[in-house]
C-alpha cells in the first residue's frame, strides 16, 4: 500500500509541475513571442488564461460550500 501511495503522490506532483510549467509559459513568456511563430499553435488564446482558472476556482468554491453544508446538515440530524 505504501508503494501505491508514493506512486500516486509522484504522479500528482508530475501533473502539477507540468500544468504549472505550461501555464507559466503561456501567460508570462508567450506574449513576448511573435504572433506568427509556430509555438502559438500549441496554446489557447490569451483570454482563456483568465477564464479557465476563474471557472475552476468558482467550481471548487461551490463544491466546497456544498460539502460543508451537507456535513453541517448531517451533524445536525445526529444531534436531534
Amino acid at each position: 500500500m505504501e508503494l501505491a501511495d508514493r506512486a500516486v503522490g509522484l504522479l500528482l506532483c508530475c501533473i502539477s509541475l507540468s500544468i504549472f510549467t505550461y501555464y507559466t509559459f503561456w501567460v508570462i513568456i508567450l506574449p513576448f513571442v511573435d504572433g506568427d511563430h509556430f509555438i502559438h499553435q500549441y496554446f489557447l488564446p490569451q483570454e482563456y488564461a483568465i477564464i479557465i482558472p476563474v471557472l475552476a476556482g468558482v467550481t471548487l468554491l461551490c463544491f466546497l460550500c456544498v460539502f460543508i453544508g451537507s456535513v453541517m446538515l448531517k451533524s445536525k440530524k445526529k444531534k436531534a
